[in-house]
């Protein structure tokens, strides 16, 4: 049984999952980070990293990740939801079958993740659950309807559990990370090549993959602003419910609040090529 905090973090075999479950290692906790592919975990082992392979779409994965955790651990004091992909391509474009899958990922495996974690916490009386979501969860772009609609709903899900948890004593925080420099932008164009590379909305594809290889390359911030804001929900007396890093993400989403649709529209259509000619 662990003497130090224990962590579970999900999507640990690389960006955002790995550095947080490195850096929450480095600074003393236990960490069970779980991922799909076991091969990209097992380096992390020699960072004090605790590799675990997690299948967020199967049930039965999802209960002896936990059951694991438990026995071997006996608690579980913080869980950090990290696992996710993105599905970029027009709504009409994209197979529901895909779409499905984008919402079973990244939402069904975020509140069932949850729903297992949290009847230890609340035997505990305490406990994080940190979910990654994005500043897509706040503003959409063309092109990026199922991926903007699983982040979306892992806000409004965040928002409730919060709300939920409060008189348990299980903290609950949303993470929104802008552009970060992550394999991010490199799957978005492979996606968008995949789903909308011909017909209708090529066109449209093309500028916005142009677009992201910029914004997630050369224009974005490092992992480590998103490390910093997670350690601080982790660790925090009265964590924030909402992270918006890096400051950019911040002033994208307080423009949004107060500049009208119509010219979001606009600004949306200069960026990605979706303005009517």
């Amino acid at each position: 049984m662990s003497t130090s905090p224990v962590a579970l973090v999900t999507g640990a075999s690389s960006g955002i999952g790995e550095a947080c479950a490195i850096a929450l290692a480095t600074a003393g906790w236990t960490v069970v980070g779980a991922a799909r592919r076991l091969d990209r975990l097992e380096p992390l082992r020699a960072k004090g990293v605790v590799p675990h392979g997690v299948d967020v779409t199967d049930d039965a994965s999802m209960v002896t990740l936990v059951d694991d955790v438990i026995a071997d651990h006996g608690r579980i004091d913080v869980l950090v939801n990290n696992a996710g992909y993105s599905v970029f391509g027009a709504v009409e474009d994209v197979p529901v079958d895909v779409a499905r899958r984008q919402l079973e990922v990244n939402v069904l495996g975020v509140s069932r993740m949850s729903q297992l974690v949290l009847p230890y916490m609340r035997a505990a009386g305490a406990g994080r659950i940190i979910n990654i979501a994005s500043v897509a969860g706040q503003v959409s772009e063309p092109l990026g309807g199922w991926y903007h609609a699983s982040k979306y709903a892992v806000e409004a899900l965040s928002d409730a559990m919060r709300m939920e948890l409060a008189p348990h004593g299980v903290q609950v925080s949303i993470i929104e990370p802008g552009a970060i420099r992550t394999e991010f932008g490199d799957i978005a164009a492979d996606s968008l090549a995949e789903h909308s590379g011909s017909g209708a909305y090529a066109a449209q594809a093309r500028r916005m993959a142009r677009a992201h290889e910029r914004m997630f390359g050369v224009d974005a911030a490092d992992v480590s602003v998103v490390v910093k804001a997670i350690l601080h929900a982790a660790t925090a007396t009265r964590p924030r419910a909402r992270y918006q890093v890096p400051a950019s993400a911040r002033a994208m989403v307080a423009a949004t609040k107060v500049t009208p649709t119509v010219v979001m529209d606009a600004a949306m259509g200069r960026m990605f090529g979706t303005s009517r000619t």
